[in-house]
C-alpha cells in the first residue's frame, strides 16, 4: 500500500474488502492524517471519543440526573444550517442536475475538490465509519463508508445509523458495493497548533457525483452537510439509486394509526424542514380511541411489494430534531425520548444546572440561560436563546411509541400520503386528491414558508416538490416523472391515497385556524375515515375537503362553521395560486411530465 504502510495506517485494516482499501489509501494519501481509526461502533469506543471531545472543548458533558450520557455542542456561527447554494449534483450532463440542483463538470469539481483535500487532515485523526441505510438483513441492504476528520460526526453518526464493525464484516463477507462518503472540515493542524472548539473553513461544498454513487463535503462540520448517511446519502444518492433500480427515496415520516376496532393504518407524509414534521411523527393524538405509533421522523424509502402494494422503511436509526418549537406541551413524545439521555445537542441554550433549554420547550422560560454563542441570556435578551436551526440527535428506539414494524426489514404497506406545507392563506386545511395523478400534482406544486432550516431568507414562499427541492439527486421533472411512471408497477387497488394538509392557515383576525399539534389526529382520523367510505366530503376544483360536521370535534373547542372556514376555497386566491404554479411548471421546460401539465390544465377549467 505505498508509503502509508510504512507509517502503519493500513496495515491493521480489519477488512480484506479491495476496494473498500484501496479508496481509503487514496484519501490517506490526499488528506494527509497523522492516524487512521476504524470505527467499530462499541461503547467504549464511543466514551472514549466524547471523553476526547469534551476535553477538547467540542462538546460539553450534561448533567448526568437530568440528561444521562447527553452532550451539548456550540457551532462556528458560520456553520449553522445547510448551505444549499454551495450543496453540488456534478452528473456527467448538466440536463440530468436539472434547474433546482447547482452543478459543474464532474472532472471540474474533482480538481478542484482534489485542491481543497490536499493536506486537509494534517494533525488530525481520519475516521473510517463503515454504515448501513436501514436494515443490515434488508433484501437489498444498503452500505456506505463515511471517512470524517471530525470525531463529533462519528459521535453522531452513530446515534443516526447502524455502524461498525458488524456493518465492516457484511460487507467484507458479500464483497458489497458501498457508497463512498468524504468529509473533511478543512482545517489541518500545523505541529503545535492549537486547535478550536468548531473547527470548520469558510470553503464550504457538499458534492454529490450521481453516477458513482459518491459523496464529497468539504469545510462544515454541521448535521446535514457532515453526517453524510443522511441527506447526501438517503435522499440524493438514494434518489438517484431508487430512479435506477425502480424504487422510492423521500424526506418522509412514517406513522401508524390503530382505530378503535382495532385496524391497523400506515400513513407517510413529506413535510420541508421546520413545518411540524417531527411533531406529526410523534403525534400524541387527543382524541379517544386512537392509538398513533411512529417509525420514523424524516426519510422513507418506499418499494412496491410483490402484491404490487407500496412498502415503506425508515432507513435511519435516530432523530435529527430541530429543537425550537419541540416541547413537553406540543410533543411530549420525543421530549420522553430526549430525557432518556444518550443525546448529542447542537446550538442550544445551557440551562444553570447543566441541562439545556430552547424556545418552545417548557411552559416557563429560565429566569438565566448561557446562549448557543456562549453569552449571558436572559428573557429581556434581544436575541433567542437558541439557535433556530438547533438540533436533538437522539436513538429512535428511545422513542416510547416506536412501533414494533420499525425493526421489520420489508417495512409495512401504505394506507395513505400526505404532503404539507406552511402557508397563511390559500391552501385548505385537509384536501383528498382527485386520484393518484391529482396527488402527485399536489406534491409537485408543494409550497411553503421558507424557515430557519436552509440558509437565507425566511418566510419567503417557494414550491417545494414532495419536499424534496434541496434533496433530488437529479432532474426534477425526471423525478415527477418517476412517481408517475412507478404506478405503472403497482396494484391500483392497493395505491395509497394521496392528501395535501396545511396546519398552519391563519384565520382573517390573523390566527391560526386550526389547534394543531395533538389535534392533526383529528385530520388524520377524516383521511382514514375516507378511505373506509365512513367521512364526508365536499367536492372544490381542487379536490375533496371535509364538511363542518365530518371532522371529530369532541373535546374541541370549535365549531363546524369554524372547521368550514379552515377548509374554504378561494376562487381569488386560487387565481393568484394558479399563475404561481404555471410560473413554477415553466421552469421544469420538456422534462414537465405530461400527466402534470394535464392535471394543471384540469384544475385551470374547474376553477374557471
Amino acid at each position: 500500500m505505498g508509503d502509508l504502510a510504512r507509517l502503519p495506517l493500513l496495515e491493521k485494516a480489519p477488512t480484506t474488502h479491495a476496494r473498500l482499501l484501496a479508496w481509503v489509501e487514496e484519501v490517506a494519501e490526499l488528506t494527509q492524517p497523522d492516524r487512521i481509526h476504524w470505527v467499530d461502533g462499541s461503547e467504549a469506543e464511543n466514551k472514549k471519543l466524547t471523553d476526547e471531545l469534551v476535553e477538547a472543548g467540542t462538546l460539553k458533558r450534561l448533567n448526568p440526573e437530568t440528561f444521562p450520557n447527553s452532550f451539548a455542542a456550540f457551532s462556528d456561527p458560520a456553520d449553522v444550517a445547510r448551505v444549499e447554494e454551495q450543496t453540488f449534483i456534478c452528473s456527467e450532463n448538466e440536463r440530468d442536475a436539472g434547474f433546482t440542483n447547482n452543478w459543474m463538470a464532474p472532472a471540474e469539481m474533482k480538481q478542484k475538490l482534489r485542491g481543497l483535500f490536499a493536506g486537509s487532515m494534517r494533525g488530525r485523526t481520519m475516521y473510517v465509519i463503515p454504515f448501513v441505510m436501514g436494515h443490515l438483513d434488508a433484501e437489498d441492504p444498503k452500505f456506505g463508508v463515511e471517512i470524517t476528520d471530525s470525531a463529533y460526526v462519528v459521535a453522531s453518526m452513530r446515534i443516526m445509523a447502524r455502524i461498525g464493525t458488524d456493518v465492516l464484516d457484511r460487507i467484507t463477507q458479500t464483497d458489497a458495493f458501498f457508497v463512498p462518503a468524504l468529509h473533511s472540515l478543512g482545517a489541518p493542524l500545523e505541529a503545535g497548533q492549537a486547535d478550536v472548539a468548531w473547527p470548520c473553513n469558510p470553503d464550504k461544498w457538499i458534492v454529490h457525483f450521481p453516477e458513482e454513487r459518491s459523496i464529497w463535503s468539504f469545510g462544515s462540520g454541521y448535521g446535514g452537510n457532515a453526517l453524510l448517511g443522511k441527506k447526501c446519502y438517503a435522499l440524493r444518492i438514494a434518489s438517484v439509486m431508487a430512479r435506477d433500480e425502480g424504487w422510492l427515496a423521500e424526506h418522509m415520516l412514517i406513522l401508524k394509526l390503530t382505530s378503535p376496532e382495532q385496524k391497523t393504518y400506515y400513513v407517510s407524509a413529506a413535510f420541508p424542514s421546520a413545518c411540524g414534521k417531527t411533531n406529526l411523527a410523534l403525534l400524541d393524538p387527543t382524541i379517544k380511541g386512537w392509538k398513533v405509533e411512529t417509525l420514523g421522523d424524516d426519510i422513507t424509502w418506499m418499494r412496491f411489494g410483490k402484491e404490487g402494494e407500496l412498502r415503506a422503511v425508515n432507513p435511519e436509526a435516530g432523530l435529527f430534531g430541530v429543537a425550537p418549537g419541540t416541547g413537553w406541551g406540543t410533543n411530549p413524545n420525543a421530549m420522553r425520548a430526549i430525557a432518556k439521555g444518550n443525546s448529542i445537542f447542537t446550538n442550544v441554550a445551557l440551562t444553570d444546572d447543566g441541562g439545556v433549554w430552547w424556545e418552545g420547550m417548557t411552559e416557563d422560560t429560565p429566569a438565566h440561560l448561557t446562549d448557543w454563542r456562549g453569552e449571558s441570556w436572559t428573557p429581556d435578551s434581544d436575541a433567542p436563546a437558541a439557535h433556530p436551526n438547533s438540533r436533538f440527535c437522539t436513538p429512535i428506539d428511545q422513542i416510547d411509541m416506536l412501533a414494533e414494524e420499525y425493526f421489520s426489514p420489508e417495512g409495512v404497506e401504505l394506507s395513505a400520503i400526505l404532503f404539507g406545507g406552511r402557508r397563511k392563506t390559500t391552501i385548505p386545511l385537509v384536501t383528498e386528491a382527485r386520484s393518484w395523478s391529482n396527488g402527485i400534482f399536489m406534491g409537485s406544486t408543494l409550497s411553503s414558508e421558507t424557515t430557519a432550516a436552509a440558509a437565507g431568507a425566511v418566510g419567503v414562499v417557494r414550491r417545494d416538490p414532495m419536499a424534496m427541492l434541496p434533496f433530488i439527486g437529479y432532474d426534477a421533472g425526471d423525478y415527477l416523472n418517476h412517481w408517475v411512471n412507478l404506478s405503472s408497477k403497482a396494484n391500483a387497488e392497493r395505491l395509497p391515497r394521496i392528501f395535501l394538509v396545511n396546519w398552519f392557515r391563519r384565520t382573517a383576525e390573523g390566527g391560526f385556524a386550526w389547534p394543531g399539534f395533538g389535534d392533526n389526529a383529528r385530520v388524520l382520523k377524516w383521511a382514514i375515515e375516507r378511505l373506509e367510505g365512513k367521512a364526508d366530503a365536499v367536492e372544490t376544483p381542487i379536490g375533496f375537503v371535509p364538511t363542518g360536521e365530518s371532522i371529530d370535534l369532541e373535546g374541541l373547542d370549535m365549531t363546524p362553521a369554524e372547521v368550514e372556514a379552515a377548509v374554504r376555497v378561494d376562487a381569488d386566491e386560487w387565481a393568484t395560486e394558479l399563475a404561481s404554479i404555471e410560473e413554477w411548471f415553466a421552469n421544469f421546460g420538456e422534462s414537465l411530465p405530461a400527466a402534470l401539465q394535464s392535471e394543471l390544465d384540469g384544475l385551470k377549467t374547474r376553477l374557471g
